[in-house]
């Protein structure tokens, strides 16, 4: 009767079979499975992993299972005689065992998976695999990496296989970054939410690896920001991953490659092993893409109409009925806004600014009052859109609650609740203070780049004193202080290091004396 209904389900799967007999091989083999290991082994569907077992008598222990000894060979026509597609890189595995076991601490300690950013933990042994594929394939030394998001931490792996890489990490979870930054391995890191924009430093990069949301929006954001970030002769490696039993899901993921017109040079099948996923097998491609001459186009056309919702669960889902408070005349009673920014009702006649482009550049005016609409789910946003102005009073609509502000906005604004969602910002007055003036001018200048404001407002203070410090000396000053300052703007500066800038400030302005006497 067992046999039967597994010889049904093998028909019924044809040549795509081999998915059903390999989970049978594993499950006859004497061993014990759990169904998720059984779902990440095969890189088959939970669903269809399940149908399988329920035709078959198993043994249990637990959560394990196993059919019994004495049953097996009933099915040994049926097995899977020859080995899964081969792995590309499995052969060097064995060559860097030390670099697993570290990798296997750092995900074991990282930062919790946040399902509203659709996080799925891949492997250690993805991670690592990733990494040696990615110098089996291309020469690495002094070549430049960007990780569009890394809850992964590909970015690692790549630094602990290949340290003459240069590395740089754009993600819009702030854990990532100060965990990726706490392992002093010479990663860059920026905060980005990539449907505002791509950080500036995160530009000219010749290779760039994601594993982005698995929704077609969000695939496609994600593969068209890392195009963005690249040279013309870049590649773009993609992780995507479908069910057997959703073609139509993948198709549509695909078009929008197509769409970008990339050229395929490579799809490495179930490369990819997560722990959970199990709707896709736990499992997932591994494409290299080549951007064309007709790219850069196409991605500039796909981010001019880029919605927010990417995601598959939380208030920025593509099928998600929750939206953004409205932003009605009732939020700006008595305000009297110069400048809207982001989606506010037509019938408003001030004149107004897309969210993307505030965070983009400085605006050319000098409005005094701003009001700022935030949507669901961009709340990390509302600190850089703060400091993307200098307008003596900005009134933000958000979500709900607020989310808890840094303590270093402080240095600028005084902060309110007016209730329903409304945030009051009042700028403060200069402060008198050398170390609170040299920290107000970096803060106000958010799309400058801060080592630069920095370096010149130390310059400042020492002509104040009556003495001179060169640009060099300078320099020197607030590397040692902040070795992460290099050629990024305060908007794109992750907040563990926001937070760290006023005591690395003090630091600079009170070596001063030493350095200048």
């Amino acid at each position: 009767m067992e046999r039967d209904g597994v010889e049904r389900l093998l028909a019924e799967a044809g040549a795509d079979s081999r998915r059903l007999r390999h989970a049978l091989t594993l499950v006859c083999d004497g061993q014990w499975w759990t169904l998720s290991g059984l779902v990440r082994e095969t890189a088959t569907s939970r669903r269809t992993v399940e149908a399988l077992l329920r035709e078959l008598v198993l043994e249990r222990d637990g959560d394990r299972l196993r059919v019994p000894l004495a049953d097996t060979p009933a099915y040994q026509d049926l097995l899977a005689v020859a080995p899964p597609p081969e792995d590309p890189v499995a052969h060097l595995l064995p060559h860097y065992a030390h670099v697993l076991d570290r990798l296997t601490a750092l995900v074991a300690k990282a930062p919790r998976a946040r399902h509203v950013l659709d996080h799925v933990s891949a492997t250690p042994e993805t991670v690592l695999r990733r990494a040696l594929l990615l110098g089996a394939r291309f020469w690495l030394p002094g070549a430049r990496l960007l990780c569009v998001g890394d809850h992964d931490l590909t970015s690692l792996a790549v630094k602990l296989v290949h340290p003459g890489t240069d590395v740089t990490v754009v993600d819009v979870d702030e854990r990532i970054l100060a965990y990726i930054d706490d392992q002093r391995l010479g990663v860059r890191t920026r905060w980005a939410d990539l449907r505002l924009g791509l950080p500036a430093s995160a530009r000219d990069h010749d290779l760039a690896l994601t594993d982005p949301p698995y929704t077609p929006e969000g695939t496609g954001l994600f593969v068209a920001r890392a195009v963005e970030g690249l040279k013309d002769e870049g590649r773009v490696l993609l992780a995507y991953g479908a069910s057997e039993r959703t073609p139509m899901l993948a198709l549509k993921v695909q078009q929008e490659l197509s769409e970008l017109n990339l050229a395929y040079e490579a799809i490495y099948p179930d490369f990819n092993r997560y722990f959970g996923a199990e709707a896709i097998g736990s499992a997932a491609d591994l494409y290299i893409l080549r951007p064309t001459t007709k790219t850069r186009p196409a991605v500039q056309s796909r981010l001019s109409r880029q919605a927010t919702a990417i995601y598959t669960q939380g208030p920025q889902a593509v099928e998600s009925a929750v939206s953004a408070p409205s932003a009605s005349e009732e939020s700006l009673s008595g305000f009297g806004p110069d400048l809207l920014v982001g989606d506010w009702p037509k019938e408003l006649a001030q004149p107004r600014v897309r969210l993307s482009t505030w965070l983009a550049k400085p605006y050319a005016a000098a409005p005094e009052r701003v009001a700022v609409a935030v949507p669901a789910g961009l709340e990390a946003a509302l600190p850089r859109l703060l400091l993307a102005t200098r307008a003596a009073h900005v009134r933000v609509l958000c979500p709900g609650s607020p989310p808890p502000l840094p303590e270093v906005l402080s240095a600028v604004y005084t902060l309110s609740e007016a209730g329903d969602g409304l945030v009051d910002a009042v700028r403060l007055p200069l402060p008198p203070g050398e170390a609170d003036s040299v920290l107000r001018r970096i803060l106000d200048n958010g799309h400058a780049k801060l080592a630069n404001t920095w370096r010149e407002a130390l310059i400042a203070v020492a002509r104040a004193q009556g003495t001179t410090l060169t640009k060099n000396e300078a320099r020197s000053l607030i590397r040692e202080a902040a070795d992460w300052s290099d050629d990024l703007t305060p908007l794109e500066t992750p907040l563990h290091h926001l937070s760290a800038l006023p005591a690395a400030v003090a630091t600079t302005v009170t070596a001063l004396t030493t350095t200048t006497s």
